[in-house]
């Protein structure tokens, strides 16, 4: 079973990027059992990951998916696990972007992955290119997870931002959670992520 944004991390372990003419981002909105969550994604900064990101949205992969992991003093966590935990088969991993200089901070959206089996470069790499659909929402200031500050010098790739709904993550942190099988920090009931639809572009400045 995956271990997504491993435990290991946690006992180790608005936006800062400069200006970009790219174009427009593309923006999201995520309709959940809790309420409405806007997103921009910085497609600027991130262009492997909100692609993929993307690819999954437009798949209607997410609809129906839950946050499965919820720690009211670090992030909630969803996008890979339907109600009763059942784990959906996700597409190939991605390469991380977690140099693009986009800090882990409080409404910042980043990629789950997996953690090195050992603390070898290739296991190291092989982790670190390992995210496929999971993301994690940032409910307050993760440094630990920017590449500058993570123990592995990896760290985990920021791709978009809460622009609208910060208060229904908030919302969401303060769930009451369980331990089901193999899995901790679960919500007793189930959030769930019923859609999520890109909407209009977002001018980047």
């Amino acid at each position: 079973m995956k271990s997504w944004l491993i435990a290991a991390v946690l006992m180790l372990p608005i936006f800062s990027a400069c200006s970009s003419s790219a174009g427009p981002n593309p923006v999201v909105v995520m309709e959940t059992s809790m309420g409405t969550v806007k997103i921009e994604l910085f497609q600027d900064k991130s262009p492997i990951t909100v692609k993929n990101f993307l690819g999954y949205v437009d798949d209607k992969f997410y609809d129906g998916t839950i946050f499965h992991r919820v720690i009211p003093t670090f992030m909630i966590q969803g996008g890979g696990f339907e109600p009763g935990m059942k784990e959906k088969p996700a597409k190939a991993p991605i390469k991380n972007e977690s140099s693009n200089g986009v800090k882990n901070e409080r409404g910042t959206l980043a990629m789950a992955r997996l953690g090195p089996r050992d603390e070898t470069p290739a296991a190291i790499q092989k982790a670190a290119d390992s995210a496929t659909s999971e993301f994690f929402i940032n409910v307050v200031d993760n440094d630990f997870l920017d590449r500058a500050r993570a123990p592995d010098r990896v760290g985990y790739a920021v791709f978009g931002k809460v622009i609208e709904g910060m208060e229904i993550v908030d919302q969401i942190k303060a769930v009451r959670t369980t331990e089901r099988g193999q899995h901790e920090n679960v919500p007793v009931e189930d959030v769930v992520i019923k859609s999520i639809r890109r909407v209009q572009a977002k001018e980047t400045k």
